[in-house]
């Protein structure tokens, strides 16, 4: 089999390995599994994002569980937030009265969290946290939790394993950092 796109050549070098992402889904997943143990939450995934990385997860918590999603947006065709959340789809289920828990690829800037956060807990949830595959506090613009995250990254732009650029490379099996002229290409068109 050959590969006709190549695009593992648009990736600088690779920060976190399937192993290493399925380590994290198992540590948060036990972790999970405690701290919700009895309480029959509500795991949101964000679209489209955490949907890799959703999959994974709950397939490591051992608890009584609904699942549901949110679709937000906030970058638009580019790679830097713009600050204003759109609420594209909104969960199905009612939330009021119970444990939410929002599962996010990513947080960087906050806007999008805080948002989310603040409309569920408007709706009625009796507490919403969130846990993440990735925490980019370094971009941090609003002040907000991430109860749960699998690592720590850089400001450097990631993709793979969900994560996207203009929407592509989501399907990567690990997560890598994008090569600075990958970007500098796109935004010189």
């Amino acid at each position: 089999m050959t590969k006709s796109d190549n695009i593992d050549q648009i990736i600088d070098r690779v920060l976190y390995s399937q192993d290493d992402i399925q380590k994290m889904c198992q540590k948060l997943g036990q972790q999970l599994t405690q701290d919700y143990a009895g309480k029959d939450p509500i795991v949101v995934g964000v679209l489209k994002g955490a949907v890799f990385f959703l999959t994974d997860l709950v397939r490591q918590m051992d608890v009584k569980m609904q699942n549901d999603f949110m679709d937000v947006s906030s970058y638009g065709d580019g790679f830097e937030s713009s600050g204003k959340v759109r609420l594209d789809i909104d969960v199905e289920a009612d939330v009021k009265g119970r444990d939410v828990l929002l599962v996010e690829d990513i947080v960087d800037t906050g806007h999008t969290l805080k948002f989310m956060k603040e409309h569920l807990l408007k709706r009625g949830a009796k507490s919403v946290k969130c846990c993440a595959l990735l925490n980019k506090t370094e971009r941090r613009e609003e002040d907000v939790v991430v109860d749960y995250y699998g690592a720590d990254v850089e400001n450097e732009f990631v993709v793979g394993y969900g994560l996207d650029y203009l929407n592509e490379y989501r399907n990567l099996p690990y997560i890598g950092v994008l090569k600075p002229e990958v970007i500098q290409a796109n935004l010189n068109r």
